[in-house]
């Protein structure tokens, strides 16, 4: 059927509600809208769905949900039968807009096919999420969020069975029976209530809250240390409008940190994210608000969230005492580095022990764990691989590692395995209890990132991401890809390529994957890969130098050399 048929049968069907049809009618005379809304089915990938909420079959709406969780339940009735069926699939959302409605009709389509759901009373981080699959038992996980993305859009993220994101060969399954789906008509629908009363939907009460705050507080290196100095660090937190809220501050305060101002303008769910254009902490624009709160204050950390609290961004004082946004790598090298070093002064750095990263992820961090005498072990872009990996050492490997964090460039780390997903919560009070320990050495986390480079490089890193929309985007994205993978790029900067990685082709043994890595001859490198979430080309570079206007000077010069390539495509 052509788009324009699919768009006159969701009119005409009266399957689909009043609401929707009323939208449709809205757009009846744009024949590009109503194209870009039908011309092909909003696709579920190796994480899940991820799109515009709106009416359409490439958009995300309960239609579109209804069909993702039918694929579910096929995979479950086909690959556990009975058993998985009644283990059942746990839900969260954040405080995007539909993201309660998204929630319970996923349930309710669970429900209807005799599967167990589990929803909680409101919002909760997707870190909490994570560890409530394992915590109940259950045989997958759902979350409704699209991350940091831009207010038009929600998302909706499976879980397996071990907590972690689902990854290739099980999202595979799943998208073929999502795929098998002829008409969304066919799929039962039921009521949320009913289901309620029948007992097939079970609303949590907070032992899983309570559970995974414990969890979280076990991370902590020196208790000791933080419960008799906790009130001398000053901190400000934002939530930036979503989940972390609860979960952030209440670990905060259990530890001992007592001094801690939320930013009131954005502590409340805000599916609008008003003050902010996007809600993300990688935005410097996002802490504008806690920046000028710590100026009054004097605080010594800013942490921000985001909407479903999986990636934290950190603002300290540099040395004359303006605050900076650290990037990700910075903030994971601080990690990697405390951990390490508090260990070391304890003793109790663990044999085997090993931290994972994902390719596109700077190798400071890595450069720290080998000094302490750790494996570092690299994964595709996508905290799910991390997840996996962890999955493998505790459950599968015939060598037990002892994992010490996971961490990735975009701002997601995890310490602890009580999650197998990237968790701001416990990000949040390592990097605070970080920033306790070198203050009261007579140091800020920045003084710290210092002596970091001092003593292993001056690493950076940047990044930079060039959006696409639409049917033409896709192809333009396509278009650059090939370019890359098929031209005879033998230098870059006026720097030798070393190695051309495809990993399309399968390195490492990692999942395929469409990246293209180029490795220069002075271990300068640069990364290609389209997103996977968003309508985006990303390209990602790394350099060393021996001081900070070194490295300074070789990244300008890679961007540069990889614009005009880009340019000329």
């Amino acid at each position: 059927m052509s788009y324009k048929d699919i768009y006159n049968e969701w009119m005409e069907s009266s399957y689909f509600d009043e609401d929707i049809k009323d939208e449709l009618r809205g757009i009846a005379d744009d024949e590009n809208e109503i194209k870009e809304r039908f011309y092909k089915s909003l696709e579920f990938g190796t994480g899940g769905l991820r799109g515009i909420i709106g009416a359409g079959t490439n958009r995300i709406n309960i239609y579109t949900v209804r069909k993702a969780t039918r694929g579910i339940c096929r995979y479950i009735d086909r690959k556990f039968g009975e058993e998985g069926k009644s283990r059942g699939v746990v839900i969260a959302h954040d405080s995007r807009r539909m993201s309660r409605e998204f929630c319970e009709e996923a349930a309710a389509t669970l429900a209807a096919y005799g599967v167990k759901a589990f929803v909680f009373d409101s919002l909760r981080a997707t870190p909490i999420l994570s560890f409530a699959v394992r915590h109940l038992n259950c045989q997958m996980g759902i979350v409704i969020t699209a991350s940091h993305n831009p207010k038009e859009y929600n998302g909706y993220k499976v879980y397996s069975s071990y907590g972690g994101q689902i990854c290739v060969d099980e999202a595979n399954e799943i998208i073929g029976e999502i795929n098998s789906i002829e008409s969304l008509d066919n799929i039962k629908v039921g009521s949320f209530d009913s289901y309620l009363e029948s007992g097939m939907i079970t609303v949590l009460d907070d032992d899983v809250d309570n559970a995974f705050n414990e969890a979280v507080l076990s991370q902590i290196r020196d208790k000791k240390m933080v419960s008799e100095n906790g009130d001398k660090l000053r901190i400000i937190y934002t939530p930036i409008h979503g989940t972390g809220n609860v979960p952030v501050r209440r670990a905060l305060k259990d530890a001992g940190f007592k001094d801690v101002t939320v930013v009131k303008e954005q502590e409340l769910p805000d599916s609008n994210f008003s003050t902010v254009k996007y809600p993300n902490p990688e935005e410097r624009e996002v802490f504008n608000i806690a920046i000028n709160m710590a100026k009054e204050s004097n605080a010594d950390l800013i942490i921000g969230t985001d909407p479903d609290c999986d990636r934290v961004g950190i603002v300290v004082r540099d040395n004359n005492g303006e605050y900076v946004v650290l990037n990700g790598n910075q903030t994971g090298a601080l990690i990697v580095n405390y951990l390490f070093s508090k260990m070391d002064e304890d003793g109790t750095i663990p044999e085997k022990s090993v931290i994972i990263k994902t390719i596109v992820t700077s190798e400071l961090g890595a450069a720290i764990a080998e000094h302490y005498g750790a494996e570092v072990v690299n994964t595709l872009t996508g905290f799910k691989f991390i997840g996996e990996k962890i999955h493998e050492y505790e459950d599968f490997g015939s060598v037990v590692k002892n994992f010490v964090i996971g961490y990735e460039e975009s701002y997601g780390y995890l310490v602890g395995t009580h999650a197998r997903d990237k968790d701001a919560v416990v990000s949040s009070l390592l990097v605070s209890e970080a920033a306790l320990y070198y203050k009261l050495k007579g140091m800020t986390l920045y003084d710290a990132l210092m002596e970091i480079y001092a003593k292993f490089g001056y690493y950076k890193e940047a990044l930079k991401s060039i959006t696409l929309k639409g049917i033409d985007g896709v192809e333009k994205i396509a278009e650059i890809m090939k370019s890359f993978r098929n031209d005879d790029i033998d230098s870059i900067a006026g720097v030798k390529v070393d190695r051309k990685l495809d990993y399309k082709e399968g390195i490492d043994g990692l999942p395929k994957a469409d990246v293209l890595k180029f490795v220069l001859e002075d271990k300068s490198w640069i990364a290609i890969r389209p997103s996977g979430t968003e309508p985006k080309i990303k390209f990602y570079f790394g350099v060393c130098g021996d001081s900070n206007e070194a490295s300074d000077n070789k990244i300008e010069a890679l961007i540069r050399d990889i614009e005009d390539k880009i340019d000329s495509i």
